[in-house]
């Protein structure tokens, strides 16, 4: 599976994550980004969740980072979505 096919399922849903954690053996520096990206996203949506009423309406601007993030996959960049993006890449270093 080529790079950018990874990267994109990495956003996906939290299955493809793993999948694509998986699969990339050669830790492409592309896909690790998009991981890290997902993966922030993914925690800071499932935190708002459980907030009512404000954290929902912030629900819906982890839903247009997601997007974005997916988007930026689709076209193959390293670009950060605001905010999320930075603190993932360096938070998750793991990964």
């Amino acid at each position: 599976m080529d790079n950018k096919a990874l990267a994109i399922i990495s956003y996906i849903t939290i299955i493809g994550w793993v999948i694509a954690l998986i699969l990339d053996t050669k830790k492409d520096p592309l896909v690790r980004y998009h991981l890290r990206q997902y993966l922030m996203i993914f925690l800071v949506g499932l935190v708002l969740g459980f907030i009512p009423i404000i954290g929902w309406i912030l629900n819906i601007v982890v839903l247009v980072f997601w997007i974005m993030g997916l988007i930026y996959a689709i076209q193959g960049q390293k670009k950060a979505v605001p905010i999320l993006g930075d603190l993932a890449q360096k938070h998750f270093t793991f990964i």
